[in-house]
């Protein structure tokens, strides 16, 4: 099952990029949501850095291994995220559009391993208009979080 969408912002693809791929504000917002992360390395993104993370969500305790498999900035990066036998591969893409605009494109395609995994991804797609709704509303505000943290720097 894939969820996609995209967004225009009004800023430099570097700035963009710069915000989108900033880890460890990832990293908070999830904590604000609950969620525990712990990233297995320091220093600078790269290919092959990997995070733990547990949550709750339906009432049960996940939990997630999350594993940068591309890092090319300033253009996209790609994660791979393995749980209770559900994949989900989630890449970010930029575009500039000009020299002051960038186009943010974010997908997500899940796929299941195991008949738990399938269950869980068919009550998701009875779901996937409301799924889909959140999802492009949470990546709208982002944007629009990106858009207004270039604007208060200039």
């Amino acid at each position: 099952m894939k969820f996609s969408t995209r967004e225009d912002i009004e800023a430099p693809i570097a700035f963009v990029f710069d915000r989108a791929s900033d880890f460890d504000a990832l990293e908070r917002r999830a904590r604000q949501y609950g969620a525990e992360i712990t990233r297995n390395g320091d220093g600078p993104a790269q290919v092959g850095m990997t995070w733990d993370a547990a949550f709750e969500f339906r009432g049960r305790n996940r939990q997630m291994q999350v594993k940068l498999t591309q890092f090319n900035p300033p253009e996209t990066y790609v994660f791979e995220t393995e749980m209770n036998g559900l994949t989900a591969v989630s890449d970010v893409t930029l575009v500039s559009l000009s020299p002051s605009r960038t186009r943010l494109a974010v997908g997500i395609d899940l796929r299941a391993h195991t008949l738990t995994a399938r269950l869980l991804l068919q009550s998701m797609k009875l779901a996937k208009t409301k799924l889909t709704k959140r999802f492009k509303a949470r990546v709208r505000d982002y944007a629009e979080d990106i858009e207004e943290a270039y604007r208060v720097q200039s």
